[in-house]
């Protein structure tokens, strides 16, 4: 690094100073990985660009680049990859939360010490996420919650959830939630399993009965939690969408259809194969290009937009083409010799993108999980395209009033 650097651009110098001084007073290899990630969150350079004091120095979203990349020429352990509800916590409280509930959550989310899950969806607000009916009665300085979540993801592994309830039903469904953190050890939550199609138990449902949980532990304003929640959302959508191969042209599914197709005898790569082929490429080709420009936005510091939310949409109906073309080209060898057993996962990855039998069940999900394609449509007509919207009789109309089937 030298002078001239230093003096034209202060941000840069400040984080790789920071970095000097982290691998200077702690060797990576002599570090446990969740003692090094503590250091570097004290460091600053857990998120450069968040405030000084929640694991960032205040410094431009693009310096993280750096320090991914200094960190890794070192040996330095990466955060868990499977550690996805950061990204979903993570910005929810550095935008909703108290400062207490930064210092409190931050750290031991980034090092893997404290897990988390999402308790949103409720067996009859799926789609309509703003219907849900999980209640948060308040009793003091606590709040009693009574309610059912489902399609918890990896709840079973979790020390904290992110909880979305409703403490006010006599107004319009989006008026009256409240976003919380639960702890998931407390006295009447029982975390029971989900069998998938693919014989997974990634997925659970979660019955809260009289949980107490403390106002401190509230994100948000009372009665704020719509808002609070489509941070959570839209960051959910941003990771899911941008989860399909990385950046790497080939990677991901893409890449299994490809090295099916390049396996197949002479015979077997018909026109009509090849053309499915290379429309799917185009796809998944044209998503990864959306995918590194969305990313370049959030390196520039702009939270997630539309694009998410194209990216979701897009990855879900991609990936089920790319697996049912990759099922068709194995032929009847696609339909045979997998394991369908029950298995609950003892990590915080369900292994997605694996062996193409379970990918071609697994990504049936897909177009469900994180918003359905029939709402990230509506979505986009609406707030992207600015067609008029459905006709919404419930809009003005108090939750409690609302009929139910």
């Amino acid at each position: 690094m030298t002078d001239t650097t230093t003096a034209a651009d202060p941000a840069t110098a400040r984080v790789e100073a920071a970095l000097d001084a982290l691998l200077a007073a702690h060797e990576p290899t002599s570090c446990t990985r969740e003692e090094f990630l503590g250091h570097r969150f004290d460091a600053g350079l857990a998120f450069v660009h968040v405030p000084e004091g929640h694991g960032g120095l205040g410094a431009p979203i693009q310096l993280q680049r750096l320090v991914e990349s200094r960190l890794r020429a070192a040996g330095a352990p990466p955060p868990d990859p499977a550690q996805f509800f950061m990204n979903l916590a993570g910005p929810t409280i550095l935008t909703h939360g108290s400062e207490d509930q930064k210092r409190r959550f931050l750290r031991p989310m980034f090092t893997g010490e404290e897990r988390w899950c999402q308790l949103f969806s409720e067996p009859g607000a799926g789609s309509d996420f703003a219907g849900l009916a999980t209640r948060a009665t308040r009793d003091g300085d606590e709040w009693v919650v009574n309610g059912q979540k489902v399609w918890n993801t990896l709840a079973h592994l979790a020390d904290w959830g992110m909880l979305v309830t409703r403490t006010n039903p006599e107004v319009p469904k989006h008026r009256g939630l409240t976003y919380f953190v639960v702890d998931m050890r407390s006295a009447g939550v029982e975390v029971r399993p989900l069998r998938q199609i693919t014989g997974g138990g990634v997925q659970r449902e979660v019955y809260l009965t009289d949980v107490r949980v403390p106002d401190s532990l509230r994100i948000g304003d009372e009665g704020d939690g719509w808002r609070v929640s489509l941070t959570t959302l839209m960051n959910e959508r941003s990771s899911i969408g941008g989860g399909g191969g990385g950046s790497r042209r080939g990677a991901g599914p893409i890449g299994q259809a490809l090295r099916i197709w390049q396996a197949l005898p002479a015979e077997r790569q018909t026109p009509v194969a090849r053309d499915r082929l290379m429309q799917v490429w185009s796809a998944a080709e044209t998503l990864r290009l959306t995918n590194q420009r969305a990313a370049a936005a959030r390196r520039a510091g702009h939270n997630p937009g539309p694009e998410g939310s194209i990216a979701k949409l897009a990855l879900a109906e991609q990936n089920k083409a790319i697996y049912e073309l990759c099922v068709d080209l194995m032929g009847p060898a696609g339909q045979v010799e997998f394991d369908y057993t029950f298995r609950r996962p003892s990590t915080l990855s369900d292994g997605q993108w694996g062996e193409v039998h379970q990918a071609f069940l697994r990504v049936r999900a897909n177009s469900i999980e994180g918003g359905t394609s029939e709402i990230m449509r509506n979505i986009l007509g609406e707030q992207v395209l600015g067609l008029p919207g459905e006709p919404r009789l419930d809009k003005d109309v108090a939750w409690s009033k609302v009929p139910r089937s």
